[in-house]
């Protein structure tokens, strides 16, 4: 069965007309707007400077940058993350949804057919009999692709798609990055844990030692006082530390998909190691984060919108026809002697509607100017991040030797004053004084040194992380 052709003049016209109004779209060009990117970054350092040196600008474009931290626990964990993260799989969910939707909008180039069959029994008085109607119909209709309009709604589809693409790349590095942050802090946790646990241990030692001392009616009761509260103190703080680590063992727990209960991470030895990132010039940082190209695909999509909106301001024309059987008898239904057919062709044109067309089309350019300021701004919010943690890297680096020298000397300070206890030359308070000293310079040169971790993480995220579009923006 087979839909009943238009004559071949009828057809001509038709066709000349799909093709004069796909030829016309009214969709504005589109144009990545400027963004005003510097040609370089403000707080990148000099090469002689030597902290940052050469590196292969591929080492960031694809894979798993966390390798370059050389842990392997790491590289375990980030591989969880990319199957099990909840967040990730929602907008790997989204993504397939917004794909589905581009495979709709593309379908609307193409005829819609429908096939229809029913039985209908009739009677009564005036009609003097009673009778059934049998019927079965295949219709057919298309729209043709006039002005654009069905190429700007692919193309809203296709840009909303793309966008969405971006987002799941955001979640992915933001997942990724937020268990490097908390992988590192918990092995942070785990050498002040360290550093602390040594220390009590000492303390323990200096409280023997006071003990002794004002047992012997050598110390004053204060001295031994003094050296109760700083170990206890200092156990208070272990207590707080392992606290603190437990909180990030869950939260590393739940960015790979497992509740807290049913995951645990042993200590282990950290390795304190801050890889040279390579830094990309403002203009590809466009191209590598995906918070930017999903703002960038947002005005595509709305700058499709437009042209969606002033295609109302002409007529649509649509096609259709059908062919069909009916019967009084279900054996008859197919003999060519009962067969029904109808061709149409409508054409449509709004000839007054009080503006609404007018205020469609510019709420649509406002809605593209709004997404125009939007993927400005994202673009300046990642300037920005990316010359914050290029200064507080420089500015981490240089103090790690300060404080690995203010460590040191406060390491010698408490030996020597503890020695000089021991022979009565001061008072405890001078050894508590040196104590607390020496420990606090021990966690702050911890501290620091995963501060820097953390800072190369930060930097590696600002840059966009691993991604890089498999799309590419027009230029024109």
């Amino acid at each position: 069965m087979t839909l009943l052709r238009p004559t071949s003049c009828a057809a001509a016209v038709l066709a000349a007309l799909a093709l004069l109004g796909a030829g016309c779209s009214v969709a504005p060009r589109y144009q990545v707007p400027e963004a005003g990117v510097p040609g370089a970054f403000k707080e990148m350092p000099a090469a002689s400077e030597g902290w940052l040196p050469a590196a292969p600008a591929d080492a960031l474009d694809r894979g798993p940058w966390w390798t370059l931290f050389g842990d392997e626990t790491l590289n375990q964990l980030a591989a969880q993350v990319e199957v099990s993260n909840q967040n990730v799989a929602a907008a790997v969910a989204s993504y397939a949804q917004s794909r589905a939707l581009v495979a709709q909008a593309r379908a609307s180039f193409f005829p819609t057919l429908g096939l229809t069959g029913g039985a209908t029994r009739s009677g009564g008085e005036a009609r003097g009999s009673t009778g059934t109607t049998y019927q079965v119909a295949l219709g057919a209709s298309w729209e043709a692709p006039l002005w654009g309009r069905l190429e700007a709604g692919v193309d809203t589809a296709t840009a909303t798609a793309q966008a969405s693409e971006a987002d799941l790349a955001s979640a992915r590095l933001s997942a990724q990055a937020a268990l490097a942050t908390n992988y590192f802090s918990l092995r942070e946790a785990d050498a002040e844990i360290e550093v602390v646990t040594r220390t009590v241990e000492s303390f323990q030692r200096s409280l023997a030692i006071t003990q002794n001392r004002y047992d012997a009616g050598i110390a004053p009761k204060s001295d031994l006082l003094q050296a109760q509260t700083q170990l206890a103190n200092a156990q208070a703080d272990l207590a707080s530390l392992r606290r603190q680590r437990a909180v990030l063992e869950h939260a590393i727990a739940v960015l790979v998909g497992k509740a807290p209960a049913q995951f645990s991470l042993a200590s282990a030895a950290w390795r304190m190691t801050v890889p040279a990132v390579p830094v990309a010039v403002p203009s590809e940082l466009l191209q590598r984060r995906p918070d930017i190209a999903a703002a960038e695909r947002s005005v595509a999509s709305a700058n499709a919108q437009v042209g969606i909106a002033r295609s109302a301001y002409f007529p649509s024309l649509s096609l259709s026809g059908s062919l069909g059987q009916q019967s009084s008898a279900a054996s008859q239904l197919f003999n060519a002697s009962q067969s029904l057919w109808s061709l149409g062709v409508s054409v449509a044109q709004t000839i007054f509607d009080a503006g609404a067309t007018k205020a469609k089309v510019e709420g649509a350019q406002a809605g593209r100017d709004a997404a125009v300021a939007r993927y400005r701004q994202t673009t300046l919010a990642a300037l920005q991040a990316v010359e914050d943690q290029l200064s507080l890297m420089r500015m981490l680096s240089e103090q790690e030797s300060l404080r690995a020298q203010a460590s040191k000397a406060a390491d010698d300070t408490e030996v020597q004053t503890l020695n000089r206890y021991r022979a009565g030359q001061v008072s405890y308070l001078e050894v508590a004084s040196a104590q607390s000293s020496a420990l606090s310079a021990r966690r702050a040169l911890v501290q620091l040194q995963v501060n820097r971790q953390l800072a190369a993480i930060g930097l590696i995220q600002a840059m966009g992380g691993g991604w890089r579009a498999g799309w590419a923006a027009p230029n024109s």
